[in-house]
């Protein structure tokens, strides 16, 4: 080993990287040789100090140093796609990033006084303007929000919540757990299709707390249901001195429903109609980064302020830069349906994704990929909105001789930049929703080496 770690082309590695990256390496090498050699799978002798071997070292010391969290391609057509990193951010809200990443911050300075201030300031009056929320807070997702909003309003006493709403969420987030959890007794009422404004009201006693409602935007339950209205729910809260929070989950700012999503309830509606506090992520219909956002009631807002839960969960300088950036774009003269790549991706006319399709199919007109169609498509909203309404799209079926749609999609996914597509009835399908102009080349570029091969 010590000869061998001693030779030039060794040696030049070693430099590059470093002595104990490279013997480990070495060792793993001799090792897989051993072995194939004692079970007589030993193939021709290797030159062990020679170029080919120190090249294919090199290979491997080159793919271990990669970063393993990267940008890619996504082709899915699932806009808000949580495994792919859900919402894309806006230039606006990478360069704030960026500027509070590469050097010191106010954070938590206040820039008039000289004297400490808090970190939520930066984005508070922001969220207020845009929801009609009397205050706000923000923490790092949204399930942190649900679960301080719990603990902050009523540890120890009884939250009030309609079994056709304790949600599960990704990642077997369960809402029965995390009621347990922030230390509150749940008390279930109605049934899992029906829960009338009397089971409520029959629920709340001395111990009662909260009325918790909670928007199930990944799922519906259809045909003999039934539900009280925000309103309903609002004036019982009032006159039993209760306090009603809603779980919101995407927390949309403006109307989507000329974009079929009118059963996303818009923050500041919400608030309207009485909630005392709602809960609401940023990196879903919202367009930021990852953030849980509660916002209503000034006194309530102010008491989760001061609870010490709130240092845990609290959000981090590059996610708040990043918020404070995207929630600039929902003002004027910013439209944000342009400016929020989520909510641009949401309201493209679908003439327009098909003029991205036809472009792309253009680009792949050679040998091996003459097989291409231009197919209408749905694409989907994600991150749990409207799971049973789609978006109409475009996407190029993709067949190549000699390959298969699984083989296709494997070369896409080990391109420099991944390209993360579906397959659908035995085709790959890469839906142009979800792909932005200059990603073209990079499809066209993975398709084209792929056939290659």
């Amino acid at each position: 080993m010590t000869a061998l770690l001693e030779s030039e082309a060794i040696a030049q590695l070693i430099r590059e990287y470093s002595r104990q990256e490279v013997t480990e390496l070495l060792r793993l090498q001799l090792n897989l040789y051993r072995t194939a050699e004692r079970e007589g799978r030993g193939g021709p002798a290797l030159d062990w100090t020679g170029p080919a071997f120190a090249a294919q070292l090199h290979a491997q010391l080159a793919a271990a140093r990669a970063l393993s969290l990267h940008s890619v391609v996504n082709a899915t057509g699932i806009i808000i796609h949580t495994n792919l990193g859900r919402a894309n951010l806006a230039p606006e809200a990478v360069n704030a990033l960026l500027g509070v990443a590469s050097s010191y911050s106010n954070l938590e300075l206040n820039l008039n006084s000289g004297e400490r201030g808090s970190r939520y300031d930066h984005v508070e009056r922001l969220i207020c303007t845009l929801t009609g929320a009397e205050a706000s807070i923000v923490v790092n997702n949204c399930a942190a929000a649900v679960l301080l909003a719990l603990m902050g309003t009523a540890a120890g006493k009884k939250v009030v919540a309609s079994r056709g709403e304790l949600i599960e969420i990704g990642g077997a987030f369960r809402l029965p757990d995390v009621i347990e959890q922030s230390g509150c007794v749940l008390k279930e009422v109605g049934t899992t299709n029906k829960t009338r404004i009397s089971d409520y009201a029959r629920a709340i006693d001395s111990c009662t707390a909260v009325l918790l409602k909670s928007h199930t935007s990944n799922y519906r339950i259809v045909g003999f249901t039934s539900s009280p209205s925000r309103d309903e729910l609002a004036s019982l809260a009032r006159d039993h001195g209760v306090l009603l929070i809603e779980d919101l989950g995407s927390g949309v700012l403006v109307d989507l429903s000329a974009y079929g999503l009118g059963d996303e309830p818009v923050v500041a509606d919400v608030l309207k109609a009485g909630v005392d506090m709602v809960m609401f992520s940023g990196d879903k219909l919202l367009g930021g980064p990852q953030a849980g956002i509660l916002a209503g009631r000034r006194s309530v807002i102010e008491e989760l302020k001061t609870h010490p839960l709130l240092r845990a969960l609290r959000i981090d300088k590059l996610s708040l830069a990043a918020l404070e950036a995207t929630l600039r774009l929902y003002l004027p003269p910013f439209d944000p349906l342009a400016s929020v790549p989520v909510l641009r991706a949401v309201s493209e006319p679908p003439d327009s994704v098909r003029e991205r399709a036809i472009r792309l199919a253009a680009k792949l007109d050679g040998p091996g990929l003459e097989d291409i169609e231009i197919v209408a498509s749905e694409a989907l909203v994600g991150g749990g909105a409207m799971p049973e309404r789609g978006l109409a799209s475009f996407a190029l079926t993709v067949r190549a001789p000699g390959y298969s749609a699984e083989q296709l999609a494997a070369h896409l996914r080990g391109g420099q930049t991944p390209v993360i597509g579906r397959i659908h009835n035995g085709c790959l399908h890469l839906d142009l929703r979800t792909v932005h102009e200059s990603e073209l080349s990079i499809i066209e570029d993975g398709l084209k080496s792929a056939v290659k091969r």
